[in-house]
């Protein structure tokens, strides 16, 4: 259920302080966004991303993974601003780290889909900053869309005859395997796959 409140009540930001949930609030060109807590699969699945692009990705390329950061065009903080679950920065775009937020396009934002949240909302804001790719992977089925900025727009990148989908931006690949599951592995090492949840890392 979607809410809209002309005027937020002084106490409701103080709740949201006091119980932590304010850390994903959003403000959208000046309009306050209060998604819910992630759930514990939400958390668990960025997570694993997280730790596997870290390893795999980032380490190699002297880059960084960032979890839940703050983004914002120039000029647009503290009033525009949008929190993706993870963000991928190369060396060259660490220079946009401004302690509290980022400045200007990561290389990938990555929003984890839960039901009812708003990460398709959020595209036409990655799309003006320029970050040239966006990631959703729906957090109950794991199938993933790899989305390519083409002209202000993003594209869908179609999956090969093994179902594979590649990152162009990073050389990643995705495929849903099974029930909840998702194997990644990188183009240049296609034998090295990895699955998350590892088996005896998923609750369910």
């Amino acid at each position: 259920m979607k809410a809209v409140i002309p005027v937020v009540p002084d106490e409701l930001l103080e709740q949201r302080r006091r119980t932590g949930a304010d850390q994903w609030d959003e403000l959208w060109e000046g309009v306050l966004h209060m998604p819910p807590m992630p759930n514990f699969d939400h958390q668990g699945l960025a997570q694993d991303l997280e730790d596997w692009l870290r390893r795999n990705w980032a380490r190699p390329r002297k880059g960084r993974v960032y979890q839940e950061v703050n983004i914002a065009p120039a000029g647009g903080w503290p009033d525009n601003y949008r929190i993706p679950d993870l963000i991928l920065l190369p060396r060259e775009r660490l220079v946009g780290i401004r302690g509290e937020y980022f400045e200007g396009p990561p290389l990938v934002v990555v929003e984890i889909r839960s039901p009812g949240d708003e990460s398709y909302e959020k595209l036409p804001f990655y799309a003006e900053l320029g970050t040239p790719e966006a990631w959703i992977v729906d957090r109950d089925s794991r199938a993933i869309e790899v989305l390519v900025l083409n002209r202000g727009t993003y594209v869908g990148v179609e999956p090969d005859a093994e179902e594979w989908r590649t990152s162009p931006a990073t050389g990643v690949q995705f495929r849903p395997q099974g029930e909840r599951k998702l194997a990644l592995r990188l183009e240049s090492h296609p034998a090295d796959v990895t699955m998350i949840p590892e088996e005896d890392d998923d609750p369910q």
